[in-house]
Protein backbone atom coordinates (compact mmCIF):
# COMPACT_ATOMS: atom_id res chain seq x y z
CA UNK A 1 0.00 0.00 0.00
CA UNK A 2 2.63 2.48 0.85
CA UNK A 3 4.88 1.65 -2.33
CA UNK A 4 0.99 2.60 -4.03
CA UNK A 5 1.18 5.51 -2.02
CA UNK A 6 4.85 6.80 -3.03
CA UNK A 7 4.47 5.80 -6.66
CA UNK A 8 1.46 8.43 -6.78
CA UNK A 9 2.69 10.97 -5.24
CA UNK A 10 5.91 10.57 -7.69
CA UNK A 11 3.92 10.74 -10.62
CA UNK A 12 1.78 13.78 -9.48
CA UNK A 13 5.38 15.52 -8.78
CA UNK A 14 6.25 14.97 -12.04
CA UNK A 15 2.73 16.44 -13.67
CA UNK A 16 3.11 19.35 -11.57
CA UNK A 17 6.49 19.85 -13.45
CA UNK A 18 5.45 22.97 -15.85
CA UNK A 19 8.53 24.33 -17.01
CA UNK A 20 8.06 26.21 -20.06
CA UNK A 21 8.55 26.16 -23.61
CA UNK A 22 11.90 28.47 -23.15
CA UNK A 23 14.05 28.66 -20.99
CA UNK A 24 13.44 32.05 -20.20
CA UNK A 25 11.06 31.79 -17.95
CA UNK A 26 11.48 28.39 -16.60
CA UNK A 27 12.91 29.41 -13.33
CA UNK A 28 9.54 29.18 -11.63
CA UNK A 29 9.59 25.35 -12.30
CA UNK A 30 8.93 23.40 -9.45
CA UNK A 31 10.60 20.78 -7.41
CA UNK A 32 10.67 17.44 -8.06
CA UNK A 33 12.07 14.28 -8.88
CA UNK A 34 10.17 12.96 -11.87
CA UNK A 35 12.92 9.43 -12.85
CA UNK A 36 12.00 6.22 -12.93
CA UNK A 37 13.90 4.24 -10.07
CA UNK A 38 13.63 1.23 -12.31
CA UNK A 39 16.73 3.28 -14.01
CA UNK A 40 19.68 1.77 -12.17
CA UNK A 41 20.87 5.83 -12.93
CA UNK A 42 18.13 7.44 -11.57
CA UNK A 43 19.50 7.89 -8.42
CA UNK A 44 22.12 10.18 -10.06
CA UNK A 45 19.95 12.83 -11.74
CA UNK A 46 17.09 12.66 -8.27
CA UNK A 47 18.04 15.71 -6.37
CA UNK A 48 15.34 18.51 -5.27
CA UNK A 49 16.56 21.45 -7.94
CA UNK A 50 13.59 22.11 -10.56
CA UNK A 51 13.76 20.25 -14.21
CA UNK A 52 12.75 21.49 -16.45
CA UNK A 53 10.59 19.45 -19.50
CA UNK A 54 12.65 18.28 -22.53
CA UNK A 55 13.14 21.20 -24.85
CA UNK A 56 15.11 20.71 -28.34
CA UNK A 57 16.09 24.19 -28.07
CA UNK A 58 18.52 23.74 -24.96
CA UNK A 59 19.25 20.42 -26.97
CA UNK A 60 17.47 18.17 -23.53
CA UNK A 61 16.08 15.34 -24.61
CA UNK A 62 14.64 14.30 -21.00
CA UNK A 63 14.33 16.22 -17.52
CA UNK A 64 16.84 19.42 -17.18
CA UNK A 65 17.99 21.57 -14.53
CA UNK A 66 17.30 25.70 -15.36
CA UNK A 67 19.62 27.48 -16.60
CA UNK A 68 19.75 31.03 -14.19
CA UNK A 69 23.10 30.06 -12.42
CA UNK A 70 24.48 28.57 -15.22
CA UNK A 71 27.88 30.53 -16.08
CA UNK A 72 27.31 29.71 -19.89
CA UNK A 73 25.14 30.98 -22.37
CA UNK A 74 23.02 28.38 -24.28
CA UNK A 75 25.43 26.52 -26.97
CA UNK A 76 22.94 24.96 -28.62
CA UNK A 77 21.34 27.17 -30.99
CA UNK A 78 24.62 28.02 -32.50
CA UNK A 79 25.53 24.67 -33.16
CA UNK A 80 21.72 23.86 -34.25
CA UNK A 81 22.25 26.78 -37.12
CA UNK A 82 26.46 25.66 -37.96
CA UNK A 83 24.20 22.56 -38.84
CA UNK A 84 21.12 23.43 -40.87
CA UNK A 85 22.87 25.77 -42.94
CA UNK A 86 25.91 23.51 -44.03
CA UNK A 87 23.01 20.59 -44.19
CA UNK A 88 20.92 23.03 -46.33
CA UNK A 89 23.77 23.90 -49.12
CA UNK A 90 24.37 20.38 -49.44
CA UNK A 91 20.62 19.12 -50.13
CA UNK A 92 20.77 21.50 -52.32
CA UNK A 93 23.81 20.33 -54.35
CA UNK A 94 21.98 16.55 -53.70
CA UNK A 95 18.57 17.67 -54.78
CA UNK A 96 20.00 18.88 -58.39
CA UNK A 97 19.04 22.57 -57.34
CA UNK A 98 19.55 25.44 -60.55
CA UNK A 99 21.51 22.36 -61.92
CA UNK A 100 24.58 22.04 -59.53
CA UNK A 101 25.40 18.85 -59.05
CA UNK A 102 29.25 19.34 -57.58
CA UNK A 103 29.33 19.73 -53.96
CA UNK A 104 32.57 22.07 -53.70
CA UNK A 105 30.62 25.18 -52.22
CA UNK A 106 29.82 22.45 -48.92
CA UNK A 107 33.40 22.27 -48.38
CA UNK A 108 33.82 25.33 -46.76
CA UNK A 109 31.36 25.38 -44.80
CA UNK A 110 31.79 21.79 -43.53
CA UNK A 111 35.35 22.73 -42.16
CA UNK A 112 33.75 26.26 -41.01
CA UNK A 113 30.89 26.31 -39.55
CA UNK A 114 29.28 22.90 -39.55
CA UNK A 115 32.72 21.55 -38.47
CA UNK A 116 34.33 23.75 -36.49
CA UNK A 117 31.60 25.97 -35.03
CA UNK A 118 29.47 23.11 -34.70
CA UNK A 119 32.50 21.19 -32.69
CA UNK A 120 32.97 24.16 -30.75
CA UNK A 121 29.23 23.85 -29.45
CA UNK A 122 29.39 20.27 -29.00
CA UNK A 123 32.28 21.31 -26.46
CA UNK A 124 30.21 24.05 -24.60
CA UNK A 125 27.33 21.80 -24.18
CA UNK A 126 29.85 19.22 -22.46
CA UNK A 127 31.08 22.32 -20.13
CA UNK A 128 27.19 23.62 -19.20
CA UNK A 129 27.17 19.42 -18.26
CA UNK A 130 24.45 18.25 -21.04
CA UNK A 131 25.84 15.01 -22.44
CA UNK A 132 23.37 14.43 -25.34
CA UNK A 133 23.98 17.61 -26.64
CA UNK A 134 27.90 17.00 -26.38
CA UNK A 135 27.49 14.10 -28.03
CA UNK A 136 25.06 15.01 -31.09
CA UNK A 137 27.05 18.57 -31.78
CA UNK A 138 30.58 17.13 -31.33
CA UNK A 139 29.83 14.57 -33.28
CA UNK A 140 28.21 15.83 -36.04
CA UNK A 141 31.20 18.58 -36.20
CA UNK A 142 33.04 15.67 -36.27
CA UNK A 143 30.92 14.38 -39.44
CA UNK A 144 31.57 17.68 -41.53
CA UNK A 145 35.56 18.06 -41.27
CA UNK A 146 35.26 14.34 -42.47
CA UNK A 147 33.46 15.06 -45.06
CA UNK A 148 34.78 17.95 -45.66
CA UNK A 149 38.11 16.11 -46.03
CA UNK A 150 36.37 13.54 -47.79
CA UNK A 151 35.18 15.60 -51.00
CA UNK A 152 38.87 17.51 -51.12
CA UNK A 153 40.42 15.43 -54.25
CA UNK A 154 43.94 16.12 -53.81
CA UNK A 155 44.22 14.06 -50.31
CA UNK A 156 42.98 11.19 -52.47
CA UNK A 157 41.16 9.87 -49.50
CA UNK A 158 39.50 7.29 -51.53
CA UNK A 159 42.61 5.92 -52.80
CA UNK A 160 41.62 7.17 -56.34
CA UNK A 161 45.16 7.95 -57.42
CA UNK A 162 46.85 5.88 -55.01
CA UNK A 163 48.92 2.74 -54.87
CA UNK A 164 45.90 0.97 -54.35
CA UNK A 165 43.66 2.45 -56.76
CA UNK A 166 40.86 0.11 -58.81
CA UNK A 167 42.66 0.28 -61.84
CA UNK A 168 46.00 -0.73 -60.10
CA UNK A 169 44.02 -3.92 -58.43
CA UNK A 170 41.92 -4.58 -61.42
CA UNK A 171 39.03 -3.87 -59.55
CA UNK A 172 35.59 -2.26 -59.66
CA UNK A 173 36.12 1.34 -60.85
CA UNK A 174 32.89 2.60 -58.30
CA UNK A 175 34.05 1.27 -55.79
CA UNK A 176 35.27 3.96 -54.09
CA UNK A 177 31.12 4.35 -53.83
CA UNK A 178 30.59 1.34 -51.86
CA UNK A 179 33.15 3.28 -49.44
CA UNK A 180 31.30 6.29 -48.70
CA UNK A 181 28.46 3.92 -48.47
CA UNK A 182 30.07 2.49 -45.45
CA UNK A 183 30.57 6.37 -43.94
CA UNK A 184 27.01 6.97 -44.59
CA UNK A 185 25.77 3.99 -42.89
CA UNK A 186 27.91 4.32 -39.84
CA UNK A 187 26.41 7.90 -39.45
CA UNK A 188 22.79 6.55 -40.00
CA UNK A 189 23.44 3.80 -37.13
CA UNK A 190 24.64 6.72 -34.69
CA UNK A 191 21.18 8.72 -35.76
CA UNK A 192 19.42 6.20 -34.93
CA UNK A 193 20.62 5.77 -31.56
CA UNK A 194 20.17 9.44 -31.02
CA UNK A 195 16.76 8.79 -32.27
CA UNK A 196 15.99 6.58 -29.62
CA UNK A 197 16.83 9.06 -26.96
CA UNK A 198 14.24 11.99 -28.36
CA UNK A 199 11.20 10.02 -28.08
CA UNK A 200 10.13 11.41 -25.06
CA UNK A 201 10.50 14.42 -26.04
CA UNK A 202 9.15 16.99 -28.36
CA UNK A 203 7.93 16.75 -31.89
CA UNK A 204 9.62 19.01 -33.63
CA UNK A 205 13.08 17.40 -31.69
CA UNK A 206 12.32 14.12 -32.63
CA UNK A 207 11.35 14.99 -36.39
CA UNK A 208 14.86 16.64 -36.85
CA UNK A 209 16.58 13.23 -36.07
CA UNK A 210 13.64 11.75 -37.99
CA UNK A 211 14.55 13.56 -41.08
CA UNK A 212 18.48 13.40 -40.46
CA UNK A 213 18.10 9.84 -40.45
CA UNK A 214 16.35 9.11 -43.57
CA UNK A 215 18.72 11.37 -45.34
CA UNK A 216 21.77 9.99 -44.19
CA UNK A 217 19.94 6.42 -45.11
CA UNK A 218 19.15 7.57 -48.64
CA UNK A 219 22.37 8.81 -49.25
CA UNK A 220 23.87 5.76 -47.85
CA UNK A 221 21.55 3.45 -50.41
CA UNK A 222 22.40 5.77 -52.77
CA UNK A 223 26.32 5.59 -53.00
CA UNK A 224 25.71 1.57 -52.86
CA UNK A 225 23.53 1.86 -56.06
CA UNK A 226 26.35 3.88 -57.96
CA UNK A 227 28.71 1.19 -57.37
CA UNK A 228 25.94 -1.67 -58.31
CA UNK A 229 25.97 0.44 -61.74
CA UNK A 230 22.38 1.38 -61.26
CA UNK A 231 22.87 5.55 -62.04
CA UNK A 232 18.89 6.43 -61.72
CA UNK A 233 17.81 4.79 -59.10
CA UNK A 234 20.93 6.31 -57.32
CA UNK A 235 19.78 9.88 -58.75
CA UNK A 236 16.63 9.19 -57.21
CA UNK A 237 17.92 8.30 -53.97
CA UNK A 238 20.31 11.03 -53.71
CA UNK A 239 17.58 13.41 -54.32
CA UNK A 240 15.56 11.84 -51.53
CA UNK A 241 18.38 12.18 -49.32
CA UNK A 242 18.49 16.22 -50.41
CA UNK A 243 14.62 16.05 -49.71
CA UNK A 244 15.17 14.75 -46.14
CA UNK A 245 18.50 16.49 -45.77
CA UNK A 246 16.62 19.98 -46.87
CA UNK A 247 13.70 18.68 -43.97
CA UNK A 248 16.67 18.41 -41.23
CA UNK A 249 18.02 21.34 -42.15
CA UNK A 250 14.93 23.68 -41.59
CA UNK A 251 14.09 21.30 -38.48
CA UNK A 252 17.64 22.49 -37.13
CA UNK A 253 16.85 26.18 -37.64
CA UNK A 254 13.15 25.66 -35.90
CA UNK A 255 15.08 23.95 -32.74
CA UNK A 256 17.63 26.39 -32.91
CA UNK A 257 15.46 29.67 -33.09
CA UNK A 258 13.01 28.33 -30.19
CA UNK A 259 16.05 28.45 -27.90
CA UNK A 260 17.14 32.07 -29.18
CA UNK A 261 14.06 33.86 -28.39
CA UNK A 262 11.92 34.75 -25.81
CA UNK A 263 9.86 37.57 -24.81
CA UNK A 264 13.08 39.87 -24.54
CA UNK A 265 13.92 39.79 -27.77
CA UNK A 266 10.76 38.20 -30.40
CA UNK A 267 6.66 39.53 -30.14
CA UNK A 268 6.30 35.37 -30.44
CA UNK A 269 7.59 32.05 -29.38
CA UNK A 270 7.04 28.96 -31.49
CA UNK A 271 5.33 25.76 -30.27
CA UNK A 272 7.94 22.96 -29.85
CA UNK A 273 4.46 20.63 -29.47
CA UNK A 274 5.66 18.00 -26.62
CA UNK A 275 4.97 14.48 -26.85
CA UNK A 276 2.16 12.97 -25.18
CA UNK A 277 3.58 10.48 -23.65
CA UNK A 278 6.47 13.12 -22.40
CA UNK A 279 6.45 14.93 -18.83
CA UNK A 280 4.92 17.80 -20.23
CA UNK A 281 2.42 15.36 -21.80
CA UNK A 282 1.68 13.89 -19.03
CA UNK A 283 1.31 16.88 -16.92
CA UNK A 284 -1.12 18.20 -19.32
CA UNK A 285 -3.04 15.17 -18.79
CA UNK A 286 -3.27 14.93 -15.01
CA UNK A 287 -4.41 18.98 -15.25
CA UNK A 288 -7.49 17.69 -17.44
CA UNK A 289 -8.39 15.00 -15.47
CA UNK A 290 -8.14 16.98 -12.41
CA UNK A 291 -10.43 19.76 -14.44
CA UNK A 292 -12.78 17.44 -15.35
CA UNK A 293 -13.19 15.88 -11.19
CA UNK A 294 -13.76 19.11 -9.98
Amino acid sequence: MADTVNSAATEKEVGQATGAATPANGANAPHHRGFDTRNPMANVHADDQPRLPAFGGEFQPGLWRPIEHRKFANPAPLGLSAFALTTFVLSCVNLNARGVTAPNVAVPLAFGYGGLVQLLAGMWEMAVGNTFGATALSSYGGFWIAYGILLTPNWNILGADGPYSPAETKGDPLMAQSAVGFFLTGWFIFTTILLLCTLRSTVMFFLLFFTLDLAFLMLACGAYATDNGNAEAASKLNQAGGGFGMLAAFLAWYNAFAGIADSSNSFFLIPVFHFPWSEKGREARLAKTASATV
